[in-house]
């Protein structure tokens, strides 16, 4: 499959608690997301490198973002289309890590803007486990079908 550079793919890791299935979203590092959250955060993903398979760019997305390797098996979710036009393509997968001791990759970029000055930031600042009802109102409202096609396909 032939992909562009506005395609991201990733995963979307769940867990079973008694009150029900909760879904780790991460919300991104750097100083344009430091004070928002409703909206804000997302199922880690990232753009395939060339000749990577989307699954594939999924898996290597969450392990970079987080230090987690997701064994599967791989539930697909589908595709999601954001509103600058991305095309996100998740999958679910079973999984279980404590948010806390979760690693991300970092970025530089010029900030403050226009200083000539190059800052590092993590790639993630925090991760968290969300209720499906909660996630939704937390993640990019893109994304939200992603955690109601979970919900179906869990039951």
């Amino acid at each position: 499959m032939m992909v562009s550079a506005c395609v991201a793919a990733g995963i979307l890791l769940f867990r079973r608690r008694a009150s029900g299935p909760e879904v780790l979203l991460a919300h991104p590092g750097g100083p344009f997301w430091a004070n928002r959250d409703p909206g804000a955060w997302t199922v880690p993903k990232g753009e395939p490198q060339a000749g990577e398979s989307l699954l594939a760019c999924a898996r290597r997305e969450l392990e970079e973002e987080s230090g987690l390797t997701p064994a599967g098996p791989f539930h697909e979710l589908g595709e999601v289309r954001q509103k600058g036009g991305k095309v996100v393509h998740a999958w679910a997968a079973e999984g279980d890590g404590d948010p806390a001791t979760l690693r991300s990759n970092d970025f530089t970029m010029e900030w403050p803007p226009r200083s000539g000055t190059i800052a590092t930031f993590p790639e993630v600042d925090r991760w968290e486990w969300f209720a499906p009802q909660e996630a939704c109102r937390r993640i990019n409202p893109a994304q939200a079908p992603f955690v109601d096609r979970l919900e179906a396909l869990l039951g």
